[in-house]
């Protein structure tokens, strides 16, 4: 199944969809047990995301939610950072359902992300989590026809590039 963009929305959540993120969250934490040594909780859950609030409290952080044919299939969390050297934006955390992966939804989505914060752009992804380098590495690749610049710090791979 490959999906056409007029049927995805993708939409800034508001307060209200605080809710429905960190429920979606779970399902994201779950991916990452195969990369990384997390647990669910005793009462069954993973523990709740430590910034999920801050993204309604703070400039410069902005939450989307993703939806195709009227049905909820991600999110993606997006910072602007300032540091005295540079200031870029962050793809802080990105998701996707599985059902939905491998149809042009990540693709589409991603690039819309590009489109809406314009400039200098940081992706980054965990050592272990190949799945994703690859998705990112073509994402980007495809977006900004092959300008960008990888590096890896501190067991993570790094993608730099400009949005146009």
């Amino acid at each position: 199944m490959k999906v056409e963009m007029k049927h995805i929305d993708i939409r800034k959540a508001e307060l209200k969809d605080k809710e429905i993120l960190k429920n979606l969250m779970q399902f994201y934490f779950y991916d990452f047990t195969e990369f990384i040594d997390v647990h669910p909780t005793s009462n069954g859950l993973f523990s709740d995301y430590p910034y999920l609030d801050n993204y309604w409290e703070e400039e410069g952080r902005y939450p989307y939610l993703v939806e195709l044919q009227g049905k909820l299939a991600g999110f993606a969390l997006i910072r602007l950072i300032h540091t005295p050297e540079k200031s870029y934006c962050s793809m802080a955390e990105f998701f996707i359902l599985k059902k939905f992966r491998r149809t042009g939804l990540g693709r589409a989505v991603a690039h819309r992300m590009f489109d809406l914060h314009k400039g200098n752009w940081e992706v980054l992804q965990i050592e272990k989590n190949k799945p994703a380098q690859t998705f990112w590495r073509k994402v980007i690749h495809d977006y900004c026809d092959g300008k960008f610049f990888e590096r890896e710090a501190e067991g993570k791979v790094i993608q730099e590039f400009v949005s146009r």
